[in-house]
């Protein structure tokens, strides 16, 4: 396959399949579990505690260079990696399929929150790995293409385990909600079982390198000696900062409105699905524009949608006005998330695909998360208004840092 060939449909699937197992476990902790738990009394202290089980895929980057180094040779390096670990997975929604829900939310709630951990831990472990086989099936002009996949992918499993799965457990029960949940991932793992990777990929000449204690420091030490990484790495850090200052306040600003649960549910239903295809969109054009001008235009995209939300404080959360700048705020979120991931697996090293890809997606997400965790300091102080359109003009300023990138930095290194 050459570098401009349209990868294969079968290709496309296996990814597809691959982002939307890991989005199941983030959808059922983030949306499902939070309220189950209250409805059967939890503490609120208690369900604060889920959000520690996301910790796996912020701490993956201290073992992903191993991922990259240790291979089976007859299921191929990262397909060796992947069906153990979605086979933990379904192993452990099995296990909770077969428990009470009374005794989960109940005297055995840590062993709920053990299982959630091994849970994420397996997940995160498994991103690793499908990045790097992403990295190698993918032409580069066609990365964006991938990782629409990768972020519709995930959203779609989110949207399965999450608002999918509160659908069923009423008319269905815990117990078989939680099975078909299992099913599900099963289905999804039957492309990855199918893949031959041992004849279809090289094997990693890496596998024969000393994987000791000092691999880690080595590894990165090695990336970031990469002519202009930590150029691109600025860029990285920057480029979602105002939609992480601005959209963890869209929620709180629609309630304060008068948006009931109900309405907000429909409301994060649709705008997901918003989001999903501006993801594919974004991959699509990705592959006409290039990498600049995609990041130029999606993030500019993403900047007036941010701003946008300021219309709400005024207009009284008018529906028709709410969804329209909400689907064109996911929307773009898609486009950018897109442009920016297919960058980032243009820069991962040979070999190193898996764990280069996970530190730039690390490093992203916990700068974003701080900046996120100051959002509504900064709402309560500003006012709505105010935040959304210093957000919208962060995220336009952040562009500058791509422009210099791209012309002076990377330029040079060709020139060179």
């Amino acid at each position: 396959m050459t570098a401009t060939d349209r990868p294969a449909n079968t290709t496309l699937l296996l990814l597809a399949s691959l982002y939307c197992a890991q989005g199941l476990p983030s959808g059922l902790v983030a949306h499902s579990l939070p309220v189950l738990l209250r409805q059967h009394g939890v503490d609120l202290g208690l369900i604060g505690l889920l959000k520690l089980l996301a910790l796996p895929w912020l701490l993956k980057v201290l073992w992903a260079p191993w991922i990259d180094r240790i291979g089976s040779q007859r299921l191929g390096h990262h397909r060796g990696w992947i069906l153990p670990l979605q086979g933990t997975v379904i192993l452990c929604l099995g296990g909770l399929a077969l428990l009470a829900p009374h005794l989960l939310f109940g005297s055995a709630f840590w062993l709920l929150l053990g299982l959630l951990l091994l849970i994420n831990l397996a997940a995160a472990s498994q991103d690793v790995a499908t990045d790097g086989l992403a990295v190698r099936l993918l032409p580069e002009r066609w990365r964006g293409l991938g990782n629409s996949l990768q972020v519709g992918g995930y959203k779609v499993g989110m949207l399965a385990s999450g608002s999918g799965l509160l659908l069923l457990i009423g008319p269905l029960g815990w117990n078989l909600s939680i099975a078909l949940l299992a099913v599900g991932l099963l289905l999804l793992t039957l492309p990855i079982w199918r893949f031959r990777e041992a004849q279809l990929l090289p094997r990693h000449t890496a596998l024969a390198e000393p994987a000791g204690p000092g691999l880690l420091l080595r590894h990165y030490r090695g990336l970031l000696a990469q002519p202009g990484m930590l150029a691109w790495l600025l860029v990285v850090l920057t480029f979602k900062l105002g939609d992480a200052l601005g959209s963890p306040m869209i929620k709180p600003m629609l309630v304060d409105l008068g948006w009931d649960t109900a309405a907000l549910g429909q409301l994060t239903l649709i705008s997901s699905l918003a989001g999903i295809a501006g993801a594919l969109l974004g991959g699509l054009l990705y592959a006409r524009l290039g990498a600049l001008r995609s990041l130029l235009a999606f993030g500019a995209l993403q900047a007036l949608g941010l701003a946008g939300m300021a219309l709400l404080v005024g207009a009284g959360g008018k529906p028709l006005l709410v969804y329209a700048l909400c689907l064109f705020e996911q929307a773009a979120d898609g486009m950018s998330t897109v442009a920016l991931f297919a960058v980032m697996m243009s820069l991962c090293r040979a070999e190193h695909e898996g764990a280069d890809f996970t530190l730039q997606a690390s490093a992203q997400i916990l700068l974003a998360g701080l900046v996120g965790a100051c959002s509504g300091v900064l709402a309560k102080l500003l006012g709505y208004q105010t935040l959304f359109v210093g957000a919208g003009m962060l995220a336009a300023a952040m562009l500058g840092l791509v422009l210099w990138y791209f012309l002076r930095v990377r330029r040079a290194l060709v020139v060179a």
